[in-house]
């Protein structure tokens, strides 16, 4: 699938706690140009893939404790995603956090990805506050676990589209 795609699409694998030899098999035999990274990742351990590909780490936001984790991580990945904490968790639980946390993450020069209890309702408040470079989503258009539910998609990504700057 991932070879079929055009240039222009990333092609983003999503990696919680796994090996760095592990994800680079995945990368050699997929094509993959981007690790979203979900788990507990050292910036050294996003460091050996700098260069190679995108690295995309995410954090869950538990407020300025988090904030003070990102500067490590600046020179060690290319975009943050931020998520709600939510304890178990390593995302998709519907929740959102504080936005104005990642408001202040952006000034330290990493684009932000947005994630965290978005849906169709709340996703064009949430890119007109925080301006992310992206937005992700999962339980916010679902009509079942696991199961996305194709108005709701429309209507998030019509949403998400109609309140950038």
């Amino acid at each position: 699938i991932i070879r079929s795609l055009p240039l222009a699409v990333s092609k983003v694998g999503l990696f919680v706690n796994a090996s760095p030899s592990f994800i680079q098999e995945v990368i050699a035999a997929t094509g993959l140009d981007t690790v979203q990274l979900h788990g507990e990742e050292t910036p050294e351990f996003c460091r050996e893939f700098r260069g190679r590909v995108k690295v995309w780490k995410a954090f869950r936001v538990r407020g300025a404790e988090t904030l003070a984790k990102l500067p490590a991580y600046t020179e060690a990945t290319d975009a943050w995603l931020l998520d709600a904490y939510v304890a178990g968790s390593s995302g998709g639980t519907g929740k959102t956090f504080e936005w104005a946390h990642a408001v202040a993450a952006k000034e330290l020069g990493r684009p932000i990805i947005l994630a965290g209890g978005l849906t169709p309702e709340n996703v064009a408040e949430a890119v007109r506050q925080v301006q992310p470079f992206a937005v992700d989503v999962s339980s916010g258009v679902e009509q079942s676990p696991g199961r996305k539910d194709p108005a709701k998609l429309r209507r998030f990504v019509a949403a998400a589209k109609g309140s950038g700057p």
